[in-house]
């Protein structure tokens, strides 16, 4: 799938998300409904396994976009490693993110399943300045997982979006997307294809 589908198929999911309410955050976003909700009483799926794929170590290739929201179309290429370890019996997990680019960056990310709304809270922190992000918001639906929030982009908090997409045995998608006007419109800025490591 092309990055224009992948996005108009991201698009749609989101769409039905909401029209199913399955997703606070989203609903949140659109200004629609209250930022925490329960999972409605028809979705009784448990996804507290659904990133029990990604345990391991992974090599990543990065590809992202040297300025954000600014119309560029400048990538920027690079290698890092990331190594996922669940917690909480399966009520989380984390992640060790580290590569050699622009000085070296370590990251961590820690997910936490929520069971009362069936949602997954994802956040990042980074060695840039030791801060715990705000937390995206969201779950899996049909294979791809879609995860919103809210971002700091040159001192405005922005929508947020993380797609987790073409989940394989050995290999996965990740990117990241930001929206200037509320979540009408996204710009991916930064795309991660990981592959599985021995």
């Amino acid at each position: 799938m092309d990055d224009t589908a992948q996005t108009a198929a991201i698009d749609a999911l989101r769409r039905r998300m909401l029209q199913l309410g399955a997703s606070a955050p989203l609903a949140a976003l659109a200004g629609i409904g209250p930022a925490v909700a329960a999972a409605p009483e028809s979705d009784a799926r448990d996804g507290r396994r659904d990133f029990d794929f990604y345990f391991g170590r992974w090599k990543v290739e990065n590809r992202r976009l040297a300025k954000r929201l600014a119309g560029s179309d400048d990538w920027i290429e690079f290698e890092a490693t990331d190594e996922c370890r669940p917690i909480l019996a399966g009520l989380g997990s984390v992640d060790r993110y580290r590569t050699d680019w622009n000085g070296g960056i370590e990251g961590f990310a820690l997910r936490l399943y929520r069971p009362h709304t069936r949602q997954w809270h994802v956040y990042w922190a980074s060695d840039r300045d030791g801060a715990l992000e705000p937390a995206l918001i969201g779950g899996f639906r049909d294979g791809v997982g879609v995860f919103e929030g809210q971002e700091a982009h040159e001192g405005r908090m922005l929508p947020s979006r993380a797609v987790w997409s073409d989940i394989r045995a050995d290999s996965v998608r990740w990117e990241q997307a930001l929206s200037p006007d509320g979540g009408r419109s996204w710009e991916t800025n930064w795309v991660m294809r990981m592959t599985r490591l021995a």
